[in-house]
């Protein structure tokens, strides 16, 4: 019996206002220490990280750091059309980055060229939660009308960081099972970068014995 077993790459994108924390997001991830940006990001920056996925599927993570600021729009939005999963950050302290989630959401979602595109809401700066503007119903409340999944992190006190990649890791992985998400020629969101046949080993029949005709 084979078994075969494939290796991926998903391309995701962060997006939201301008000093939400998604580059400290970011560098929590790969770093596995707390590095506040001490200025917003310029135009994009790219992380790459591979993590496992059981069965033992190896999906190596392609992360696009977008700029927050109106003057970088033309820039980040050349990205959105080969993305397959895009988190959507505000800060919890912020309410204005809360209510531009919209915006964010509709501008990505007008530039897909897939049938679907897995979305995950994330409320950072969760550890500031006697400064939040947003209640985390509201946020839950959000999530849903945009058919998402709502978590809230922090990259201060490294609360739910690896779990938020995990989440979308699996959500993409288990949409292209399902067949929800198609790979398309030309399309950069999903790519197969490897594929490994395992061919379980036959037993070796035995001969039978010849009779001695001396």
């Amino acid at each position: 019996m084979n078994l075969i077993i494939w290796h991926y790459q998903f391309r995701i994108l962060l997006l939201g206002d301008s000093m939400v924390g998604k580059t400290s997001l970011l560098r929590r991830y790969m770093e596995h220490r707390f590095s506040p940006s001490p200025c917003p990001t310029v135009g994009v920056e790219f992380y790459s990280r591979v993590m496992e996925l059981p069965p033992g599927i190896k999906v190596k993570l392609q992360l696009w750091d977008t700029a927050g600021q109106e003057r970088f729009r033309c820039i980040t939005r050349s990205f959105y059309r080969n993305a397959v999963g895009v988190f959507l950050v505000f800060d919890m302290t912020n309410r204005r980055s809360f209510e531009n989630i919209f915006e964010w959401y509709n501008e990505v979602s007008n530039a897909q060229v897939v049938e679907k595109l897995i979305f995950l809401l994330i409320g950072h700066k969760s550890d500031l939660r006697s400064y939040n503007r947003v209640t985390t119903e509201e946020a839950e409340g959000l999530a849903i009308s945009l058919g998402a999944h709502f978590i809230e992190t922090s990259a201060m006190e490294n609360r739910n960081v690896d779990l938020a990649f995990e989440m979308m890791a699996s959500a993409i992985y288990d949409a292209l099972r399902n067949k929800e998400i198609s790979l398309e020629e030309g399309w950069e969101g999903v790519k197969v970068i490897h594929k490994k046949t395992a061919i379980k080993p036959q037993q070796k029949k035995q001969l039978p014995e010849e009779k001695c005709q001396c």
